[in-house]
């Protein structure tokens, strides 16, 4: 086949492939309508879950994975338009990574709503201002976000889905590399890029900001300051800001957790990790016993967290995530055990792994 002749193969199935949409598109709406008779979630992610595997095992290796997902991904962001608006909640505004965490797991048909706090995310998700929250709760390099951690104790809306997203940070600016005296970023972003600012600024101020993209602005409005910012190449672009160097992060695999936040509860999908809380009883080896149920029913533990109550002075809360989804077993029974010896026993959420 010479060149014309393909050519007009592929706009052959390109007509195909929009067809096919269409119909799709048909059915999606149906499928919208039946939700809303029910009372029905739109975000089902145990659904999206079988999805995924589904398209890989049909892929069979031809096309590149992250670029299937990716068209995947706004073909079912279409689908929640479709089936009724979605609202996101993140922290904002417009450049953070919690803003980049939102898209690569919504796609760009729903609409976005940025935030200033996790509380007021959290809040606005509590009154139905929108369906999800975006949250970030923790960081392979930099640890658990403790900010996001403290309102989850005390809400009951329930972590449905996660997403992780590789955070590659840049410093930005609108001034030359040798003329910088003031760093601005979140906390998280100045921890995950501390040996590299200790290395190339260890004279520079850094100051703290509610987020990366509150940090770009800052590089904008103080730069006749010798003022610079951590954070997205996508906050760069959106400020004006020159990039001075890509992936300063310390660790190059550097990725955030994000937590998807929302009402409902998510059923099994086959492969789930669980988020509980709980505090233990006041006695000598009192965490240890707790921890001995996990192993006496082979559940693995991936990770595990404190922080103080806040109603008990020295009295902690520990966070763990652990293997399994809370309505099967072996981890129904062991988390039925737990809720009977903890003083404070909650379920944060079970949702599935991928």
């Amino acid at each position: 086949m010479n060149l014309d002749e393909l050519r007009q193969g592929i706009d052959s199935i390109d007509a195909q492939l929009v067809e096919l949409l269409k119909q799709r598109a048909a059915l999606v709406h149906q499928v919208g309508e039946t939700k809303r008779s029910a009372g029905a979630p739109t975000f089902v992610p145990e659904r999206e879950s079988a999805l995924i595997e589904k398209l890989l095992r049909l892929n069979e290796g031809v096309l590149p994975e992250k670029s299937l997902l990716s068209i995947w991904r706004q073909i079912v962001s279409c689908s929640f338009h479709l089936e009724g608006n979605m609202r996101i909640g993140y922290l904002g505004p417009e450049g953070t990574w919690s803003h980049q965490a939102a898209l690569s797991r919504f796609g760009d048909s729903v609409e976005l709503v940025p935030y200033s706090s996790f509380a007021h995310i959290f809040a606005a998700v509590e009154r139905n201002e929108v369906n999800y929250g975006v949250i970030p709760l923790e960081n392979s390099t930099h640890g658990n976000v403790v900010q996001a951690m403290d309102f989850f104790a005390h809400t009951h809306l329930r972590i449905c889905a996660q997403v992780h997203q590789s955070v590659q940070n840049c410093l930005m600016a609108n001034i030359p590399a040798a003329e910088i005296r003031t760093i601005y970023s979140h906390p998280q972003v100045l921890g995950q890029c501390s040996s590299w600012l200790h290395q190339n600024y260890p004279q520079a101020d850094q100051i703290p900001t509610a987020s990366s993209t509150a940090a770009a602005r800052m590089a904008v409005e103080h730069a006749d300051e010798g003022a610079a910012a951590l954070g997205s190449p996508l906050a760069a672009k959106l400020h004006g800001l020159n990039i001075l160097a890509e992936q300063v992060q310390d660790v190059a695999t550097n990725t955030t957790r994000f937590v998807v936040i929302g009402a409902q509860s998510t059923r099994p999908s086959g492969q789930d990790r669980t988020t509980i809380c709980f505090t233990v009883p006041h006695k000598p080896g009192g965490l240890v016993d707790v921890l001995e149920h996990f192993r006496t029913h082979g559940i693995n533990i991936f990770c595990l967290d404190s922080r103080p109550t806040r109603d008990t002075a020295w009295e902690y809360l520990f966070y763990i995530d652990v293997d399994g989804h809370e309505t099967e077993e072996p981890l129904r029974s062991c988390l039925a055990e737990l809720k009977a010896e903890c003083p404070v026993f909650k379920v944060l959420g079970s949702y599935p792994e991928k």
